[in-house]
């Protein structure tokens, strides 16, 4: 009598078990076995090892990431934001080699257009904007409006500029900014070089104001921009610097001009 109660016990445990789905197919085997008597009462019962509270099983265990650092370094260089500082009028004396000692601090290209009047007198500025490492190009002799002016002058005065370019770096400027960006296709023949016009004005020269600069440019530029800017004045070079520190914060990379015209 106390085994079929022993009996009757452990099948009924195993019942509970069952239905909880704990072991469901060892317990409803050998409720079947214990009904026709096959198993001893004394049994032992072993159920499935659970996992930690908020733990995962094998099967559930973390993907692998195969993403390699290299290519998560590339796909943050892809996504890093260009733009081109370029600077026209000058070169200056003590503005310009302001600005050159402090975009060679930062390891930042720009880009430079001279203006052949403005060489005379400063080709030692020149020469440090070639050796570090900026691309130079030409504003014409003067601050003319070239469509304005006969094809001649206009010519004249950008191959001017060119050889006096030339003379000093040994390498004829193959890019121009048009004063006032005025240009047409007939000029484009006849000089063979490819213009360079802007995306954003930082309108420095009107406002002489380094923080007004910067303003107006941290709030309008994009990617890819060509920055216009004149490195003829004090105000222009604090700002140009402070550019380069914030957007850079921001992720922009500085370039020259040409290699956002070649991309």
């Amino acid at each position: 009598m106390g085994g079929w109660n022993l009996r009757k016990k452990t099948v009924l445990l195993l019942t509970v078990l069952a239905l909880d789905g704990i072991a469901a197919g060892v317990a409803t085997s050998l409720i079947g076995r214990f009904a026709e008597g096959e198993v001893e009462a004394n049994i032992a019962v072993t159920t499935p090892q659970l996992p930690e509270p908020g733990g995962k099983s094998e099967s559930e265990s973390e993907p692998e990431d195969s993403t390699s650092a290299a290519e998560m370094t590339a796909n943050q260089a892809d996504e890093q934001k260009t733009a081109a500082l370029t600077f026209d009028d000058g070169p200056h004396p003590e503005c310009t080699m302001q600005l050159l000692d402090g975009l060679r601090e930062r390891g930042v290209k720009a880009t430079f257009f001279l203006m052949g009047q403005s060489v005379e007198g400063n080709e030692e500025v020149v020469r440090t904007m070639q050796e570090d490492g900026h691309l130079i190009g030409n504003h014409c002799f003067q601050h003319i409006r070239m469509t304005k002016v006969s094809e001649t002058e206009a010519c004249e005065a950008v191959s001017r500029t060119s050889e006096r370019i030339e003379e000093i770096t040994g390498t004829r400027p193959r890019y121009l900014r048009p004063p006032y960006g005025e240009w047409n296709e007939n000029l484009e023949c006849l000089l063979d070089m490819t213009p360079v016009f802007w995306t954003l004005d930082s309108l420095d020269w009107k406002l002489q104001n380094a923080d007004a600069i910067v303003r107006r440019v941290e709030k309008s530029v994009r990617d890819g921009d060509i920055i216009l800017m004149h490195d003829i004045f004090p105000t222009s070079v604090e700002a140009a610097l402070r550019l380069v520190d914030e957007l850079g914060a921001q992720g922009y990379r500085f370039v020259t001009a040409e290699e956002l015209l070649v991309d």
